[in-house]
């Protein structure tokens, strides 16, 4: 099979990508060759397309943050994978490909227990759940936060993870099939923003305490009311956008509020060291491996149809995690 990439020109709509040919060269110092079995695809692949974040090269670019595959070859100093291995990875382009080159040192080995689908849809989504509870804010038990977006892929991972510490997660979702798949994912209660003013109903919930933490990846359609959910001194955690960027939030609303706090993090903040990356990925795949989380695939696509996935994902037609397959 001839290899190719799924590329795009110039920042815009999902209509603009093109199946591109490639040719890999082998692999130099520190590098290996990586055939994808399985490509994740994420709302960050979307605000790369549509140009909310630095567009990566001067032409041509290739979309994609998160994938696993099998080492086929590796260059001379390479010693944390070796050819034949399962590995995983996250780094914010490239992964929209049937094979690739990487810096060896991004790469995480797979355990046996985790199939190559999940682990190409939990390396990204997975370490964000864990850096976000447990190095952003860290949540204890007792706890009691909100979480947007209760459905999707960070979502189901972060439910199931804060019942696992023993927090109280109170979720956001639209319709009845998601706030249902969310309850079955740890969150102790589930909020249909479709049909219910989601602050009025948290404070409800907290009999008018509030939340110690929102996690916020929608962005500008709930920005407002996660700060007005928030107990004194809690903090509002953005860490995505999927309803376009915050703005006019200003220092005045974090003291109106009760000296809140507002952070917006990134995951590759949180990985840029080898060892980082890997204390979050061994955390991660061994609640996966034995079962303490649960990371279906619930969709998946042809890596060559990545522009019905993209509509797909932007629409929100889809729940939990989504899949490219070579």
């Amino acid at each position: 099979m001839t290899d190719y990439a799924m590329t795009i020109a110039t920042p815009g709509d999902e209509e603009g990508f093109r199946r591109t040919p490639i040719t890999l060269r082998a692999p130099g110092p520190g590098e290996a060759l990586v055939r994808h079995t399985a490509i994740g695809l994420n709302f960050l692949d979307i605000y790369h397309r549509v140009g909310q974040y630095p567009w990566p090269v001067e032409r041509d670019a290739i979309l994609g943050s998160e994938a696993a595959g099998v080492v086929e070859a590796v260059g001379d100093g390479v010693e944390v994978i070796a050819p034949g291995d399962r590995v995983a990875y996250t780094i914010p382009y490239g992964a929209y490909a049937t094979r690739r080159l990487l810096a060896s040192d991004r790469l995480v080995r797979i355990p046996d227990s985790v199939p190559d689908e999940v682990a190409a849809t939990i390396t990204l989504k997975g370490m964000t759940a864990h850096y976000l509870i447990h190095s952003t804010f860290r949540v204890e038990a007792g706890m009691t936060v909100l979480v947007h977006a209760a459905a999707g892929g960070v979502g189901l991972l972060l439910g199931q993870w804060l019942a696992h510490i023993g927090a109280t997660a109170i979720g956001t979702a639209g319709g009845p099939e998601k706030v249902a798949l969310a309850r079955d994912h740890g969150y102790t209660h589930v909020i249909d923003y479709r049909s219910t003013d989601f602050v009025e109903e948290v404070r409800r919930l907290t009999d008018g305490a509030g939340v110690h933490a929102v996690y916020d990846s929608v962005g500008r359609d709930t920005w407002r009311g996660s700060l007005a959910c928030l107990r004194r001194r809690g903090i509002f955690v953005c860490f995505g956008q999927s309803s376009g960027p915050v703005e006019g939030l200003g220092i005045k609303e974090l003291a109106a509020g009760g000296s809140l706090y507002a952070t917006r993090p990134s995951l590759f903040h949180y990985i840029d060291t080898r060892n980082e990356l890997e204390e979050r990925a061994r955390a991660l795949f061994t609640l996966v491996g034995n079962g303490t989380l649960r990371a279906e695939v619930r969709q998946r696509f042809a890596l060559a149809d990545v522009a019905a996935a993209h509509r797909a994902l932007a629409g929100r037609q889809t729940s939990g995690a989504s899949v490219l397959l070579p």
